[in-house]
């Protein structure tokens, strides 16, 4: 079965590898196969992932003026190591999807947190030229745009964040509202014409601050967006969390009446441990049949890439 996953860390860790090559003169991570990589290509491919999110993450240590070189070298491991691949196909356009081969992974580069940008729309702009698709305002913490889920003041969007939001309308690309304040997330979804939670769960299951809350939810389904279901056990419940501990998340969003709302968006090469059984893309194999036997077939498929592709990837195509 086909999986449409929307967020990964990939691109970090091979870029952090690339920068360690600069002092140790090698570099150690290869995209084909590294075991280090969750997402490497022989787990894409034995885990039936379709298409890939590669999100451009800046870590906050980072120094302001170091951010958008950061980013610039995130993109450079998407194109030369990821788009190197064979059958690696880069998607420009999420109707782009559609036109994949049997063969093909599409690959989507995505921005979480708009720290790189700063205050600069033209990096923005630059972005979207490069291909990015979708974009998360935040992380956890605040930038120029918009408070991030871990701030306690909850602001929500600045008037820059507007004009932020504004653009990315303009250019037709996802808006983010994983890691945002509640107040940002709701200015977005007033504000956004695409709105989509990548990877995050419910909080009335599993109280975290970075799940979402069942009005919110109702709110991003009435918009027409998505909540694509995130496997960082904190997000799902306490102690040792087993891949059956992801379906009360799903039941609640059917419940909430967003049976055409989820998708899947992992957080692999991005979270430090994994639910029993899903520690890599290689394994999505036991997520889908655990769905499978509580779903059936045609739900699943709902799940792990129709949802998306009705929503997303038919836009204009009449």
């Amino acid at each position: 079965m086909d999986i449409i996953d929307t967020h990964c860390d990939a691109l970090l860790k091979l870029q952090q590898d690339v920068r360690k090559a600069y002092d140790d003169g090698e570099k150690t991570l290869n995209f084909y196969d590294s075991p280090e990589i969750e997402t490497n290509v022989l787990r894409l491919k034995e885990g039936g992932v379709k298409v890939q999110f590669f999100a451009i993450f800046i870590p906050p240590e980072v120094p302001d003026n170091e951010k958008w070189q950061h980013a610039l070298e995130q993109v450079d491991c998407f194109y030369n190591e990821v788009l190197s691949q064979e059958n690696f196909i880069h998607i420009k356009n999420l109707i782009e999807i559609e036109r994949l081969k049997p063969e093909e992974i599409g690959a989507v580069l995505t921005l979480e947190g708009a720290d790189a940008v700063g205050n600069d729309l033209m990096k923005l702009r630059t972005l979207f030229r490069l291909g990015v698709l979708s974009v998360g305002l935040t992380w956890n913490n605040a930038n120029l745009v918009a408070d991030g889920v871990g701030e306690n003041r909850d602001a929500g969007l600045s008037e820059y964040g507007e004009r932020f939001v504004a653009s990315c309308n303009a250019h037709d690309v996802l808006i983010d509202i994983s890691h945002l304040s509640p107040k940002g997330i709701t200015e977005v979804i007033e504000q956004g014409d695409r709105v989509i939670a990548t990877h995050s769960n419910v909080q009335s299951i599993c109280d975290h601050r970075r799940n979402l809350t069942d009005n919110q939810i109702r709110k991003v389904i009435e918009k027409g967006g998505m909540i694509n279901i995130v496997f960082n056990p904190p997000f799902i419940g306490e102690g040792k969390i087993e891949i059956e501990d992801v379906s009360p998340h799903i039941d609640r969003i059917i419940n909430l009446g967003g049976e055409d709302a989820i998708g899947l968006g992992s957080d692999f090469d991005g979270i430090a441990y994994h639910v029993e059984r899903l520690g890599n893309a290689g394994e999505y194999g036991n997520l889908i049949e655990t769905l499978k036997r509580k779903y059936g077939e045609t739900f699943t498929e709902k799940i792990a890439y129709r949802n998306f592709f009705e929503k997303y990837c038919k836009r204009d195509l009449s």
